[in-house]
């Protein structure tokens, strides 16, 4: 397990900002890939007068942004342990598509209910 944790603080400008903490004072050496490929600009800064705590800045391109929901993983580069990761969700909006799984969710947990009463009824 890995001793550095990263908290977003925001995304502005297409630059994804957070904070790495923990891992005492060596400087955490930390990735971030996208669909399997590691991605460069990627910046860290020690916090003044806050040892153990770093500003980690990752600039998203343009060319990864496209139709859909791109998720970026932030892990440790020598273990390859998951920190965090976040999305960017860009074009057509996607409320229809989760209203329509929600719906069918709602039907098959239906459908299993009345399948366990009726088990249960069978079995008793």
């Amino acid at each position: 397990m890995s001793d550095y944790t990263v908290t977003k603080t925001r995304l502005f400008a297409g630059v994804w900002e957070g904070m790495i903490t923990g891992g005492g004072e060596q400087i955490p050496e930390i990735e971030v890939s996208h669909l399997g490929e590691t991605l460069g600009g990627v910046k860290i800064t020690a916090r003044d007068q806050k040892p153990g705590e770093w500003v980690l800045q990752i600039t998203i391109a343009a060319r990864l942004l496209c139709d859909g929901v791109q998720v970026f993983v932030i892990s440790e580069r020598g273990s390859g342990e998951k920190l965090n990761a976040f999305t960017i969700v860009t074009g057509e909006p996607l409320e229809d598509d989760i209203r329509a799984e929600v719906e069918l969710l709602r039907a098959e947990l239906d459908m299993l209910k009345r399948a366990f009463r009726r088990h249960c009824l069978e079995t008793s």
